[in-house]
């Protein structure tokens, strides 16, 4: 039974791993381990949170051919994530409302923020525009 290695033979045989080698797997057990821990926090603590949504009026309003573009920034601070956000916009002037206007943007993450524009023919500047979120689902 010559031919019977043992498994004592068959570890000096094998050659021993260089200080590259270990360096190098450290090294990618490092990096491994912090893209897990990521995952795990981002997964343990984003699902906690509804979405949060704000609106704010972004820009000047600018007036182009007699129509009035007020420019408005929709954001998610929440942690959840927004689908089919309804975002109206209302122009009062005295004590009627003179001009409506919704949109819908289709997908709102968390943090993200998404920008649009609405058109009046009537300047805002002459009376109340109130721009607000009125619903969102949740995916």
């Amino acid at each position: 039974m010559e031919s019977e290695i043992t498994d004592t033979e068959t570890q000096s045989q094998r050659p021993k791993r260089s200080v590259a080698e270990w360096v190098t797997f450290s090294a990618a057990s490092f990096i491994l381990a912090i893209v897990v821990g990521l995952v795990g926090y981002v997964w343990l603590n984003e699902n906690d949170q509804p979405p949060i949504l704000s609106v704010s009026n972004k820009q000047t309003i600018r007036e182009v051919d007699g129509k009035y573009y007020v420019p408005f920034e929709v954001t998610n601070t929440g942690g959840g994530t927004a689908e089919s956000v309804q975002i109206m916009a209302q122009l009062k002037i005295g004590e009627k409302i003179s001009e409506t206007g919704d949109l819908q943007i289709d997908f709102l993450s968390s943090g993200e923020k998404e920008e649009g524009a609405f058109i009046f023919t009537q300047n805002p500047r002459q009376g109340q525009l109130i721009i607000r979120v009125t619903s969102y689902k949740l995916p």
